[in-house]
């Protein structure tokens, strides 16, 4: 089947649910194969993270028609101790999440080198 995700080893820095909450950010009303295609997730694993974000308060969503609109719970504070502690919220990850982003996407365009260690 194309469009299957290429599998991956090791850990990353971002986790696929962060992933997946930042592709719900940009786009409310995307599919499910939409966002585990961004994610580069299958189905599968992005309906379980929905269900994990729902079930844990950061996410919910309105059935209209075959379509879902989710609904991004910005003052959630996130889970990590850590975070918890310093009150860091969904909103503050999805603002770095898409800062980065952003600053990513105007690298691509201006054909700037990527950035490297210190720069």
């Amino acid at each position: 089947m194309s469009g299957v995700p290429e599998p991956h080893t090791g850990w990353t820095f971002i986790t696929s649910h962060a992933r997946v909450l930042a592709a719900i950010a940009e786009n409310q009303t995307a599919r499910i194969r939409d966002i585990a295609a961004h994610c580069r997730l299958t189905e599968r694993a992005v309906q379980k993270i929905i269900a994990d974000l729902e079930e844990a308060g950061f996410l919910s969503h309105t059935r209209v028609g075959r379509s879902n609109i989710y609904r991004i719970e910005p003052g959630k504070v996130l889970r990590h101790p850590a975070e918890a502690e310093a009150g860091l919220t969904v909103a503050s990850l999805l603002a770095l999440l898409a800062q980065d982003e952003a600053y990513r996407t105007d690298r691509l365009h201006s054909g700037a080198p990527p950035r490297t260690e210190g720069g």
